[in-house]
């Protein structure tokens, strides 16, 4: 029946170029985020001149530039004439282990050797001899380097690496959304990082609209979207974290709406009704993609939300917001019923500032008078739509 395919072929009446609208599309021009290229440049400058420079670790929201920055400067290195670095980019979701991203590394530079097998010292003795070579400075950028699962190992391995390294070295990017990461990390490995560290900020309404505008000339076709709607898919995100993938998903999820219903105008009634489906999806791929214990922490608030225990803040139009004291005893509770052994009220202080960092939470520390003084935390997102999601990557056991 070729007549089902006929639409997938049909020339579209609102994109002109979607390729520009996913968030790893990579844009020539990085809207507000000069001084940031500038301090990564500055960073990995001693690297290029093949000397051994300190660590760069980059944090940060999702959806605030941090990739995309590295990404950039990377590919400016190696337009560069002479450079006596080798970058080693490596998506620590996909390589999550000490011996995957030794692996990775030699898979880039030494890809015959790579396919032998070896185990992790012959390796890691490897990548010591080909740096020695010439001198070299390795460049390792971690993304995401929070959920490489022995990360204390894999830091303690790549700092002192330099010590057993007669010439050249290694230098270490770690990119992460979560500031607290480094907490989990042996106190020798800790000692040997000697990092700098680079802070990206939220971006405003006024940015997130230049830089959605910016997507939507080269993206879509010309004068099929409304001023407004730009504005409103900016404001929509900055509102709840300043993240621009969500903004061009907004945006993009709006595109579509019009399309499907026929119009050759992307208004603000598309953004409203994009915005529902473009923030639940990002708080599920984000959510989904949780360490466990934080994962639990969540489910335990959603829980909790729709249980009822909770305090409503006056001043902030009527949130709900919850004791974080009842959250912890839920989240023991939850960990229990799935036989795991719970963290620690300081670790689970710690996962809470990290929740709260990504945008999945919001909390604020309360006056005197409410239990004393304690902090209040409420979902970004809807609970029921986040505890049916948890529910799906959790045990039988973990419906109570």
């Amino acid at each position: 029946m070729p007549e089902l395919f006929d639409d997938i072929f049909k020339e579209s009446r609102i994109f002109s170029n979607r390729e520009v609208l996913s968030p790893h599309y990579i844009p020539h021009n990085l809207l507000f985020r000069d001084r940031q290229m500038q301090e990564i440049a500055k960073y990995m400058t001693p690297s290029l001149k093949g000397e051994r420079g300190r660590n760069l670790f980059v944090y940060g929201k999702t959806g605030t530039g941090k990739t995309s920055c590295i990404k950039s400067v990377i590919e400016k290195i190696k337009n560069l004439p002479i450079s006596k670095a080798r970058i080693s980019y490596i998506n620590c979701r996909v390589y999550n282990s000490r011996y995957r991203i030794l692996h990775k590394i030699v898979s880039d530079y030494l890809p015959l050797y790579a396919k032998r097998g070896y185990g992790i010292v012959d390796i890691y003795e490897r990548v010591i001899s080909w740096i020695e070579e010439d001198g070299k400075i390795l460049v390792v950028v971690l993304d995401e380097i929070d959920v490489v699962k022995d990360l204390d190992d894999l830091i303690y391995t790549l700092t002192r690496a330099n010590s057993d390294i007669k010439a050249g070295g290694i230098t270490i990017v770690g990119i992460s959304n979560k500031v607290s990461f480094k907490e989990v990390l042996d106190p020798r490995s800790l000692s040997t990082l000697d990092e700098n560290e680079l802070a990206f900020p939220p971006y405003n309404s006024t940015e997130l609209a230049q830089i959605i505008r910016e997507r939507v000339i080269e993206g879509f076709r010309k004068g099929v979207v409304d001023q407004a709607a730009v504005n409103l898919a900016a404001a929509l995100a900055a509102k709840d974290s300043g993240d621009a993938r969500l903004a061009l998903k907004i945006i993009t999820r709006a595109g579509e709406l019009s399309e499907e219903k026929g119009l050759v105008l992307v208004t603000t009634n598309e953004v409203t009704e994009a915005a529902k489906y473009a923030e639940e999806e990002i708080a599920y791929e984000v959510i989904n993609t949780l360490p466990e214990h934080q994962k639990l922490i969540v489910y335990a608030i959603a829980l909790l939300s729709l249980q009822g225990s909770r305090y409503k803040r006056l001043s902030d139009s009527g949130d709900v917001y919850l004791f974080s004291g009842d959250i912890y005893d839920k989240y023991v509770s939850v960990s229990n019923s799935l036989q795991k052994e719970p963290k620690s009220s300081r670790w689970y202080r710690k996962f809470v500032s990290d929740l709260d960092m990504q945008g999945i939470i919001t909390s604020y520390e309360s006056g005197k008078g409410i239990r004393g003084h304690t902090k209040l935390i409420k979902l970004a997102y809807p609970p029921e739509k986040i505890k049916e999601s948890i529910e799906k990557t959790l045990s039988k056991e973990a419906v109570l």
